[in-house]
């Protein structure tokens, strides 16, 4: 069980927060629903990935039979901007166990036009059901106690313009490893490493929904192999492993690929009783010097 003297206070819940509210659905007729994605959750000029990854996750979270996320891939189409949303979803098959459904999240232009921002297939089920047998050799990250790690608030006036600085962190609870730090002193260590403890800055407890928000959370790996800018996800899969107990989680992601102007990020989320809660694998662009 990891310990840890600073964490945010709760002032939140599942149910009534931030996120929950900014990720809200509803419902007009079966299988659509309204969204409004809230310029707090945008990087640069674009809504996080991993943020409309939850608006669509709670979308099939109500026309699905199961309530959780076990599996879901979105392959992102266009950049999405703040305002109103629409979220299709259709059932693909419903079973004792699982049940897997598929999304689409589009915008209108000015004139009207539709846009389809992202694609979304996934499985859902009931984490709780889970038997309670784990056989791993998966080991949780290994992070400096969070005094000892660095947010946001901690870098020098001067320095809090580092690419990728957005409204979305002042939303989040970020404490990254120093050793994945060296992007923001201009010394990137060049491993493609990016670590952190985690949480959202109302203390709203970690849920299956919030984690896919977690996965995509972090700055980019490519800060640490020495590149700048924006880091546009192409395709995003999510495996929701458990739910989280309370407390901060640990996020750890790595990248071991450029090549063509693509990389791959992998991810783990780990929560305070060392498990494993869910891990991800993304492709993203890069712009190259």
């Amino acid at each position: 069980m990891v310990e840890t003297s600073e964490a945010p206070v709760s002032r939140a819940t599942v149910g009534d927060s931030e996120f929950d509210r900014d990720t809200a659905v509803t419902e007009r007729e079966p299988g659509v629903y309204d969204a409004d994605l809230s310029a707090g959750w945008t990087i640069v000029n674009a809504v996080n990935g991993g943020y409309l990854l939850a608006v669509v996750g709670r979308a099939l979270a109500q026309a699905l039979p199961h309530p959780d996320p076990f599996t879901i891939s979105a392959h992102y189409l266009t950049a999405s901007d703040p305002g109103p949303a629409v979220v299709r979803t259709q059932t693909v098959r419903t079973g004792r166990g699982l049940s897997t459904g598929q999304a689409s999240l589009v915008q209108f232009e000015a004139d009207g036009r539709e846009v389809e921002r992202l694609r979304v297939l996934a499985s859902y089920g009931d984490l709780g059901a889970l038997p309670d047998d784990v056989r791993t050799s998966a080991k949780p990250p290994v992070l400096p106690p969070v005094e000892q790690c660095f947010g946001a608030d901690d870098a020098p006036a001067d320095q809090r313009g580092v690419p990728g600085s957005s409204a979305i962190a002042d939303r989040l609870w970020l404490k990254l490893d120093p050793a994945t730090l060296g992007w923001a002193l201009g010394e990137p260590s060049g491993t493609g490493e990016m670590r952190g403890w985690f949480g959202l800055a109302d203390g709203r407890p970690a849920d299956p929904l919030s984690l896919l928000l977690a996965v995509d959370a972090l700055p980019p790996t490519a800060f640490e192999l020495g590149l700048k800018g924006w880091v546009p996800t192409v395709e995003l899969t999510v495996h929701v492993r458990a739910r989280p107990v309370p407390g901060p989680l640990r996020v750890a992601i790595s990248t071991r690929n450029l090549a063509g102007g693509f990389l791959e990020e992998d991810a783990e989320v780990w929560d305070s009783a060392d498990r494993l809660v869910a891990q991800s694998r993304q492709l993203a662009r890069v712009r190259l010097p």
